[in-house]
């Protein structure tokens, strides 16, 4: 996906996740994140918003210290001014990156083709994913992920956790990612070593195949298992282990 497309699919997405927030009780449980109520989800990817935003803003070369985050969060607001606050950052958010220019350079934590194309293809999915925790806390799906973006996103999500999880497994587990409406195979390898990612299809303990939009929700551990929208075959267990150790840190 190009840029303008991440761009467009966050400005999408974070306009869905304040409805879903406007129309739900700030203390509704978050049933896809256990221990949060919906104002930690909004007021968590309120101020991721608003540190990328300064970041980018601000061509940071290096990470925000504490001080300089809380500076870029600003005052928590209270539950009435809950989903303005979101949307003021939402909004800010992208305007900074449709202005950056195409040499942006800044800090960023995966490699990309430029400083641009890493932010604006992580907050897509960043706010992507939990807007999708707000419409669960709404009680409601929602609109499905576009089938490109989530096809970009299992790709996206795999190069996160390859630099950020802790998915270790004393035994090595595979899991074969095979979209049946779209391209991309993918090979995950759990191990002792860091994750191991091959674009390439091949036989292994445990084979994923569904639509695009739900293997992305199931690797994002935003689908239950057993829904029968995934086709599991081989070791189930490997899911469970999956979910156990595949977290993003």
């Amino acid at each position: 996906m190009e840029i303008t497309a991440h761009l467009d699919a966050l400005r999408r997405e974070g306009t869905l996740l304040g409805d879903a927030a406007a129309r739900t009780d700030p203390a509704a449980p978050v049933p896809t994140c256990p221990e949060w109520r919906l104002r930690d989800l909004v007021l968590h990817i309120g101020q991721v918003h608003r540190w990328v935003t300064g970041t980018v803003r601000d061509r940071l070369p290096v990470p925000m210290d504490a001080e300089r985050q809380r500076a870029a969060w600003g005052p928590e607001p209270d539950d009435a001014d809950l989903v303005d606050w979101f949307r003021t950052g939402h909004a800010t958010l992208v305007d900074t990156l449709t202005a950056a220019p195409a040499d942006l350079d800044c800090w960023t934590f995966l490699p990309a083709p430029s400083s641009l194309a890493f932010w604006a293809r992580r907050q897509a999915h960043e706010t992507a994913v939990h807007r999708i925790d707000a419409d669960a806390a709404a009680g409601a799906e929602g609109p499905h992920t576009d089938r490109r973006l989530a096809l970009d996103g299992i790709d996206e999500l795999t190069r996160f956790l390859t630099a950020r999880s802790a998915a270790r497994s004393e035994r090595r587990r595979t899991i074969q990612i095979s979209p049946d409406d779209g391209p991309g195979r993918w090979l995950l390898t759990i191990g002792p070593e860091p994750l191991g990612v091959e674009h390439a299809e091949r036989p292994a303990d445990l084979t994923l195949t569904g639509p695009a939009r739900d293997l992305y929700l199931l690797l994002w551990n935003r689908l239950p298992a057993g829904t029968g929208r995934v086709v599991t075959a081989g070791d189930a267990s490997v899911l469970d282990l999956w979910r156990e150790t595949a977290t993003i840190g």
